[in-house]
């Protein structure tokens, strides 16, 4: 029996006619109200933080699987605004205005049973921390028509860290004393698929946090497992438009709590060096961050895509498995941050030609494309694919290092990263892989 693919857009199996991906980011009339006349840009006044401002815990229990990914790009509101708009919390939600909705229980941290038996520099603290933005909404997707859930914007966080390794501890470690360093370091922000938790990708954020990164990845409010489902399977990935935002704003409230100035979150106090970021995302992630990155309109409260990540020390973009929406206008960022994108030419999830097509539109010298072989949807970023998902480790890790490691060191990624030619392939520059010879693209997720 096939194996019913995670992170991919469920939708896809009632879907009549011509297959193909709906326009995500397209709301209909009555989302596109709530969402804009129900968070004006005007400040609002700041809740006051409850008294408990200590970090939440995983709690272990089985992982719920679903659906697909998204994505994000680069452009900011004010920060000193979005922070004094904001309430940061470190622990539940409770006595906050409106119904909350934390992620569903999650297992096992991951990898955790694996032993460091390979070399590794750190092994992997693992916290949540929780962020609010008073200054946008929820809605909710399985009314007809369409109501607001939450008047704000609940961003329950997983951030993973560095911690000190031995020859045979576990590799994630939940809540574990954080092992600093002068300067702090890099910092990727992940955006997690469609029906699925930041957890699903366990494997690959421990390999960069254990190369030495932190890594932090939000639980999109619509998009999330236990949201998908606490809505009846309805179709909510129309909040897909404001998880730029989401992005945006959770790595300012980041950088905030490295810097002390939080509310909360004290794990992360000094952890972060501010100069060193990248995005990264996966499906519905993935174009998240490409959408934050190059599309050239604005997201639902009026504020450019392009215009959010201002003042943020953007060095990276990972584009893994995501793809342009339809319908939208994208084009080359004015700061030209390097851009690595992943995708596999069997994927019947996420289409193979709008990736290329994302990879063509973006006019940089930096950037590369990773294409695998005979990969599908998610099995390259969760582990199951193991030959697949060494590829992308590999090579993500080898861009990292050339794009956002202090260091700045140089790395020949064609190189240094080149896969097993049954594997895969890396592409430098223009054009990237050929459009011709693609298989027959079904747009239907969960048959891998």
């Amino acid at each position: 029996m096939a194996r019913r693919q995670v992170g991919c857009d469920v939708r896809r199996r009632f879907t009549t006619g011509r297959p193909g991906r709906r326009v995500a980011l397209s709301l209909n009339a009555t989302a596109l109200t709530l969402l804009t006349t129900l968070a004006p840009m005007s400040p609002a006044p700041m809740s006051p933080a409850p008294t408990s401002t200590a970090p939440t815990s995983r709690v272990p229990s089985p992982v719920v699987p679903d659906a697909r990914g998204g994505g994000a790009s680069l452009a900011a509101v004010d920060a000193t605004s979005v922070a004094a708009r904001a309430v940061v919390l470190a622990s539940s939600v409770a006595g906050a205005s409106g119904p909350a909705r934390n992620p569903s229980p999650i297992g096992p941290y991951g990898t955790s049973s694996e032993s460091v038996t390979v070399a590794r520099r750190w092994a992997v603290g693992v916290r949540r921390c929780t962020f609010i933005d008073t200054t946008r909404s929820v809605v909710d997707f399985a009314t007809n028509p369409v109501s607001l859930l939450s008047n704000h914007r609940t961003l329950v966080t997983e951030i993973r860290y560095p911690i000190a390794a031995s020859a045979h501890s576990p590799l994630e470690s939940p809540d574990a004393v954080a092992l600093t360093r002068r300067g702090g370091y890099p910092l990727i922000v992940f955006a997690h698929g469609y029906d699925v938790t930041p957890d699903t990708y366990a494997a690959l954020l421990d390999r960069w946090t254990s190369a030495g990164y932190v890594v932090v990845a939000p639980f999109f409010p619509d998009e999330q497992a236990s949201a998908v489902l606490a809505q009846h399977g309805a179709d909510t990935e129309g909040d897909l438009a404001n998880e730029p935002a989401d992005l945006t704003f959770v790595t300012r409230e980041i950088l905030r709590a490295a810097r002390g100035a939080g509310a909360g979150c004290g794990v992360l106090r000094g952890l972060v060096d501010p100069l060193q970021i990248a995005l990264a995302g996966q499906s519905d992630g993935a174009n998240a961050v490409a959408t934050l990155a190059y599309d050239e309109g604005s997201d639902p409260q009026g504020v450019p895509y392009r215009r959010l990540g201002d003042g943020l020390d953007i060095r990276a973009l990972l584009v893994l498995s995501g793809q342009e929406e339809p319908g939208r206008s994208y084009a080359t960022g004015a700061h030209h941050v390097p851009l690595l994108v992943v995708q596999s030419r069997q994927d019947q999830c996420n289409s193979p030609r709008s990736a290329i097509t994302l990879y063509r539109d973006v006019h940089q010298s930096d950037k590369w494309f990773l294409e695998l072989r005979n990969a599908h949807h998610l099995p390259p970023y969760d582990g199951v694919d193991r030959s697949a998902f060494a590829v992308v480790a590999r090579t993500t890790l080898l861009f990292l290092a050339g794009s956002v490691a202090p260091a700045g060191a140089t790395v020949d990624l064609e190189t240094s990263a080149r896969p097993e030619p049954t594997i895969g392939r890396i592409y430098h520059g223009a054009p990237g892989p050929s459009l011709s010879g693609l298989p027959a693209f079904a747009g239907v997720c969960g048959l891998d």
